[in-house]
């Protein structure tokens, strides 16, 4: 994934920064603990596609 669309991809529902997490192939948004897939190179960022994450997830980790 391209480095500088992640300096502007936003969490669409805080609008709070996302991270990438290549090896899970998603962008995870902290602050509400959802995980955006990508696929195909392609993040979706629709909460509605988003996987709501548990407070104990690893992905949550920084």
């Amino acid at each position: 994934m391209d480095t500088r669309l992640l300096d502007i991809i936003a969490c669409p529902l805080c609008k709070g920064p996302v991270v990438h997490h290549r090896a899970a192939a998603v962008l995870v948004c902290r602050i509400d603990r959802l995980a955006f897939p990508i696929r195909d190179g392609v993040p979706i960022m629709l909460v509605e596609e988003a996987r709501p994450l548990p407070a104990d997830d690893a992905l949550l980790e920084r």
